[in-house]
């Protein structure tokens, strides 16, 4: 795959993951990026999973023929983006590491060694020279591990933007980049949105034609519509108006009242409506929906004195990547002490701008008429 004359793809994808980091459901598979740069000099931009070391090395062949890369530039110390370090450094015996001085030190702990006589370090601002193309590192920390660099490339206008801008689904599959992107980014990188906005105010400083992320498409055309929505996500920002609900039930009386909430928000004209059945639903969308809309109503049963697992598991989900500036509500049900809303306002007390409804609904049991009344008034609520 040619992303310039002089820059190529040479990454591969996996359709064999079904989890991926042990956790995320990938039904289309995944893609581990990789680029080189050839120049008077050449330079390999990352590797691969461990599993696809070869069909790497086949791959930069491809590109490289017979010549020896000067450069293996590692942005990002993940294994799925550098285990094949070691196997590169002993094909290629006169190729030196370029890359930070904590990736350095995480290379001793992968493969036991930190190639101190074959390594450049880098820090912010400093250059490498390949021939007509400039290589400029910016530090990128916690985006989303410490080491994390990303690479600009001043003749080729590229930004090779390390784990920022990567999506779920292997390069193959023929799906829509934000609802992957987002899954992807408030799923792994989500935790650290402060930390992806500096590096975004510091590519707003670089004159950008081409996104090369180490996950996901090449990224050459409308930069703002990706640029924009990654300024919403790092920003805890509002992408979509609407009305997301996640829910737990067990016997089916809390879902009748999200059901009937769900009903009367689109009765009052609520744009959009989504419902999220925590025991059944990927968990992972179910945590992109609450950071895509503005407002949220959390509806579960108090169960052990507490609230049901997979609504306290979902809420921590939510608080561990920062959940903020975002409208609450809560609909709890307990047949004799309900205590789930106070649990709930709990868990999120340390959350930023959360304004909770003036509305809470309580449903002992089963729902009643009164109940119903309250769910309209939520629905109102949320509505205006």
């Amino acid at each position: 795959m040619t992303v310039t004359n002089d820059i190529k793809y040479i990454g591969v994808n996996d359709h064999k993951i079904d989890l991926f980091e042990g956790q995320y459901d990938v039904p289309n598979g995944m893609a581990y990026n990789s680029y080189v740069i050839t120049d008077e000099k050449i330079a390999v931009m990352d590797t691969v999973d461990a599993r696809f070391g070869g069909e790497w090395l086949e791959n930069l062949r491809a590109v490289i023929g017979d010549r020896s890369p000067d450069y293996l530039i590692v942005q990002h110390m993940e294994p799925d983006h550098s285990a094949n370090i070691d196997v590169f450094m002993q094909k290629y015996k006169d190729a030196v590491i370029v890359s930070s001085d904590k990736a350095f030190a995480m290379m001793k702990q992968f493969f036991g060694t930190d190639y101190a006589d074959r390594r450049i370090v880098v820090k912010e601002g400093d250059t490498l020279t390949l021939g007509k193309h400039t290589l400029t590192f910016v530090t990128a920390p916690m985006v989303h591990w410490p080491e994390v660099i990303v690479t600009y490339d001043s003749y080729d206008r590229v930004l090779f933007s390390a784990d920022a801008f990567g999506k779920f689904g292997a390069l193959d599959a023929d799906e829509d980049w934000a609802c992957e992107a987002r899954r992807y980014y408030f799923g792994i990188v989500g935790k650290y949105g402060a930390q992806a906005q500096r590096l975004l105010a510091k590519a707003a400083g670089l004159d950008i034609s081409i996104i090369c992320p180490l996950h996901g498409p090449i990224l050459s055309e409308d930069l703002g519509y990706y640029l924009g929505l990654y300024n919403t996500w790092t920003s805890y920002g509002v992408e979509s108006e609407g009305v997301v609900i996640a829910y737990t039930s067990v016997y089916g009386n809390t879902k009748k009242a999200v059901e009937l909430l769900a009903d009367e928000l689109k009765a009052c004209g609520c744009p959009k409506v989504t419902v999220n059945d925590l025991a059944r639903c990927d968990m992972a969308e179910a945590v992109e929906d609450a950071f895509r809309y503005g407002k949220i109503v959390l509806a579960t049963t108090t169960y052990n004195a507490e609230i049901f697992p997979f609504m306290r598991e979902f809420i921590h989900e939510l608080t561990e990547r920062g959940y903020q500036n975002r409208v609450v509500g809560i609909i709890e049900n307990g047949s004799w002490a309900p205590v789930a809303a106070k649990k709930i306002r709990s868990m999120l007390e340390g959350g930023k701008n959360l304004t909770f409804t003036d509305t809470t609904v309580t449903i002992r049991s089963a729902l009643t008429e009164e109940n119903k009344k309250e769910i309209r008034a939520l629905a109102e609520e949320l509505c205006r």
